[in-house]
């Protein structure tokens, strides 16, 4: 998993975490929150809105609004490769 992260890191890819608001399905004034995270790309957002589709064809409490955020890890400009070994 953590080489499968790093890769996309390199790809662009960074963290994007959000939280939802959603209305109990029984109880319509109660609103719950649900974090969720994935590594996604931006600006697009591909599996933010993929999460999004699969929550209103599948889950029975209807969303109050969704918060976001997105900070990329690692860019291009970023990585080195070192090439090199200490012994101690």
């Amino acid at each position: 998993m953590a080489e499968r992260d790093s890769e996309l890191m390199l790809r662009g890819y960074g963290l994007t975490t959000a939280e939802f608001f959603y209305r109990m399905p029984d109880f319509r004034s109660v609103l719950n929150s649900f974090v969720w995270q994935a590594m996604d790309l931006a600006p697009d957002y591909p599996e933010l809105f993929r999460f999004i589709e699969f929550w209103h064809e599948r889950i029975e409490g209807p969303l109050h609004s969704v918060r976001f955020t997105h900070r990329r890890m690692i860019g291009p400009g970023e990585w080195r490769n070192q090439v090199g070994e200490f012994t101690v």
